[in-house]
């Protein structure tokens, strides 16, 4: 497996580009990181926005952090490039 900068991805559980982002990963053998964040209670949920809203001051989703690039959205093109995957 090719060794990829660490992803963590802000996601919403009922949110399509965030399952179609797991399922690029997947299919491509990324190891990443998520947090569903409407699922985490009212006390794990304030803190997580704001570091959502320190990449992505819109706090839409996904965010995406892979490295210290920041995709925000469903772009394959993007995360490709991100993970140097050709």
């Amino acid at each position: 497996m090719a060794q990829h900068p660490e992803v963590m991805i802000y996601t919403l559980s009922t949110c399509g580009h965030c399952k179609k982002v797991k399922s690029f990963l997947k299919e491509n053998n990324v190891e990443y990181d998520f947090v569903d964040v409407d699922l985490l209670g009212a006390d794990e949920r304030q803190p997580v926005l704001e570091d959502v809203k320190k990449l992505n001051p819109k706090c839409s989703f996904p965010t995406i952090k892979i490295g210290d690039d920041v995709i925000v959205g469903h772009h394959e093109d993007k995360l490709k490039e991100a993970l140097g995957i050709s």
